[in-house]
């Protein structure tokens, strides 16, 4: 079973549908991102799909500090979903008419332009998904307490699931507009074999803060050149000023550029949190990690010649 933030509409749901390893599984609709991290990690589901990132809006703070700092679950795959919102609301419903928006907060984020422009003076309520924005509006027509002045925001898929109208087609404020999601499973689960362009993604947490810290970790990175796809720093929770780094980088646990890297830094920091290594989502070249990958091999063995004639202590 996959659990993903429902109910049935959401942009998760669909990222669900297409994630890697869900194939033949039970789909299984969970009402907060807490309750999808919660249910893999007592086992009532096997993996679980939660979004991480957004283009507009940038990092889901609660899914990622789940796997940063509450949860010990492994990221096995990735799913790039392109965001399209839309105003839904009940049949007849015309814009200048609503006065109240319902949605998830970073779907109402993705569309303050809009809202802005067109909706200036309009309430925004949150809700926990953008599926549940559409069915707390459908059900309120149904029951006949619903404000003729409310919509939500949310996607074509649920104003068709649960009975309203498309009012305001594609109200994102950026065409380009995409969220990704990573499934999560437990550390029994094992690390996804390399697939050759993968991503690996970790936590360095500081020995201490001073002068040249990120530079050291991040010249690990550079003097194998491994290509840096996000570096995001999150507040410790252990003290005002106190962060820990998060980086997600090209490249499996399984190269040997790699594990060189996550060695030195594990030596050099007090602690590093390993996340995952998993296929990349897109169509990217593994040659640059190949190419970095060869060139330690060969650094690697013209070391060992050369020590291998380092001469034993006199006596011996």
């Amino acid at each position: 079973m996959v659990g993903y933030l429902g109910p049935e509409g959401t942009f998760s749901h669909e990222a669900a549908v297409s994630s890697p390893g869900s194939s033949g599984l039970e789909l299984v609709a969970l009402a907060t991102i807490h309750d999808v991290v919660m249910a893999v990690e007592n086992g009532d589901v096997q993996r679980g799909l939660v979004p991480i990132e957004n283009s507009i809006e940038g990092t889901v703070s609660i899914a990622l500090d789940q796997l940063v700092f509450e949860r010990d679950l492994l990221i096995v795959g990735e799913v790039v979903l392109p965001v399209t919102q839309n105003l839904l609301a009940p049949p007849g419903t015309s814009v200048k008419e609503i006065k109240r928006v319902v949605s998830f907060p970073h779907a109402t984020g993705q569309c303050r332009s809009w809202l802005t422009a067109n909706l200036p003076d309009v309430e925004e309520v949150a809700a926990t998904s953008t599926a549940e924005a559409v069915r707390q509006v459908a059900a309120a027509v149904r029951d006949g307490t619903a404000d003729a002045n409310t919509a939500a925001i949310g996607t074509s898929l649920a104003a068709e699931l649960y009975g309203l109208e498309v009012v305001a087609p594609r109200i994102e404020d950026h065409l380009d507009n995409a969220t990704r999601f990573v499934l999560v499973a437990p550390h029994q689960t094992g690390i996804p074999a390399p697939t050759g362009h993968d991503k690996t993604s970790v936590v360095c947490f500081q020995s201490s803060d001073h002068p040249g810290s990120l530079h050291g970790i991040l010249g690990q990175f550079s003097a194998r050149d491994l290509n840096l796809v996000k570096l995001e720093s999150r507040p410790t929770k252990q003290g005002l000023g106190d962060y820990c780094f998060i980086i997600d980088f090209e490249g499996h646990i399984a190269d040997e550029v790699v594990a060189d890297t996550l060695r030195d830094l594990h030596a050099g920091l007090r602690e590093l949190k390993f996340l995952g290594s998993y296929p990349a989502a897109g169509e990217h070249g593994p040659a640059k990690r190949q190419r970095a990958d060869t060139a330690w091999r060969a650094a690697d063995r013209w070391v060992h010649d050369v020590r291998s004639r380092v001469l034993p202590p006199p006596g011996r």
